[in-house]
Order: structure tokens, then sequence, then C-alpha cells
């Protein structure tokens, strides 16, 4: 059995077979078995934004335990792209390798359905980077954004496209969820 820790109460990972989900509600914290997971711990206080986010007081933690289970047990750790917990935990960036076998890749959600582009920083323990099942790459851009100002870097306006809702802005694309779950199920084989 793989753990998904910190989904959504509404994840798509509850209509999947074997995974055992750890919501809000679960508490992920209390995870104590030695499979892989599948860790998606809450970003806002990690973020590009996090000066303005208001995260609950132990949420920034959360993040921090994530990283320990997965060193410990194997597994995918999901963040958005220019999270600061890669700075803050020793992440290894793209293209290193940390001590504990780890590597991280970036990804774009879009590959695998998300309807914005939502570039992800991923790090995996557990298998070797040539394992990874397919990435679906895709060219083009995405029918929505997280959130646009409606401006260039250069200050020109340009035609926004719509933003995705808060609700699909957090969620995993069903897609996505599968091959995570491949990927965590890889780990879990070359840690036992």
């Amino acid at each position: 059995m793989i753990a998904a820790l910190f989904v959504r109460q509404d994840s798509i990972y509850k209509s999947m077979t074997g995974i055992d989900c750890y919501d809000i509600e679960r508490d992920a914290r209390k995870y104590s078995a030695t499979g892989a997971v599948i860790a998606h711990p809450p970003c806002r206080a990690w973020g590009q934004l996090s000066h303005m986010a208001k995260p609950r007081e132990d949420e920034k933690d959360l993040a921090i335990f994530a990283v320990k289970k997965i060193r410990e047990v194997g597994g995918i750790l999901e963040h958005p792209a220019k999270s600061k917990l890669w700075t803050e935990a020793n992440l290894p960036r793209p293209g290193e390798r940390d001590e504990f076998g780890g590597f991280s890749i970036i990804v774009n959600q879009h590959w695998w359905g998300h309807r914005a582009e939502k570039k992800t920083i991923l790090y995996i323990v557990g298998i070797e980077p040539s394992e990874l099942p397919e990435i679906p790459f895709v060219m083009g851009e995405a029918p929505c954004v997280i959130s646009g100002a409606g401006r260039r870097k250069n200050g020109t306006r340009y035609q926004r496209r719509p933003e995705v809702s808060k609700r699909e802005r957090e969620a995993t694309p069903e897609q996505f969820a599968i091959w995570l779950y491949e990927v965590a199920k890889k780990c879990q084989k070359q840690k036992n």
C-alpha cells in the first residue's frame, strides 16, 4: 500500500485503488508505516508569495516532516517549482543527488492534463532517474493560468488567459496522480 500524505479532502487519490490517504482530518504526521509515500505538503508557507500567506502555526513544519519521511521510507514529494523548501531542507537541485540517493526534477502538470501550466518540482528517493515512468512532454501553452496580472515582464499588456479556481489550482490531475503512484510503487520495491 502506498500512502498519499497531505491530500485534499476531495482528493483524486481517494478514488484510486492501492492508496492510503491522509488528509487534514487523518493527520499525515501519524503515518508510521514503512511503505513509500506520495507527499503533497502545504506550500503556501514555502512559495513565492509566502510573505502574503497566512499558514497555520505548524503548517511550515509539515513539509519538513514529508522530506524526512521520504528519506526514511522512499517516495516522492511534490511542491511548486520555486518552493523555498529546497534551500531550507538542503534538497538536491535538478541534476544533483543527495546522500539519501534522492534527486529532483521539474515538470509541468499541464503535461498530465492540468488546465494551467503549474510548474512543479519533485523530490524522489528510492529509484534512479532512469527508472522514472515515461513523462508526457507537451508542447504549447496551457489554456489557463494559475494567476496572472495581464502584463509581460517588459510592461506591455497581453490577452490574459482565464485563471483556474482555487480548488483546481490545489488539485492533482488524475493522470499526474497515477504517474506519481507509479513512481512511489517503484520506490517501494527498491527500499524493501
